[in-house]
């Protein structure tokens, strides 16, 4: 009797009852870290819109490993938009020392807008 490609390729079958199963194992995977805010968000968007990436990332080995990078990556960029606003409309720590309220407003105002930048990009993309 003729290999399958399978066997050809060095794959190798089990017998489960009276069928020939594939002995299939999932390569080696990281530990996934505890996820914080925005890899979380990552892994339940592509699980639930980008199925296929979810399962190449799983089967791969990199899916804890990409979450991470999502996770630093937004966190980064979300500082770096709000320092950026807060240069530009010149709140700074005179503001801050002066006028508290209005620099925590801004500030909140600052980081929402930089999450929402950077959901769209990151998390979402």
């Amino acid at each position: 009797m003729e290999k399958s490609l399978f066997e050809q390729m060095g794959g190798t079958y089990r017998k489960s009852g009276d069928y020939y199963l594939p002995n299939l194992v999932l390569p080696a995977q990281k530990e996934i870290q505890a996820l914080e805010k925005y890899g979380r968000m990552r892994l339940r968007y592509i699980k639930e819109h980008h199925k296929v990436v979810y399962i190449n990332l799983l089967t791969s080995g990199e899916l804890a490993e990409h979450l991470h990078d999502v996770d630093i990556r937004a966190k980064t960029q979300i500082e770096e938009i709000v320092k950026a606003f807060a240069k530009a409309d010149g709140c700074d720590e005179n503001l801050k020392s002066t006028n508290q309220m209005k620099w925590v407003g801004l500030m909140n105002n600052y980081t929402h807008c930089a999450e929402e930048i950077v959901l769209k990009d990151v998390v979402f993309e």
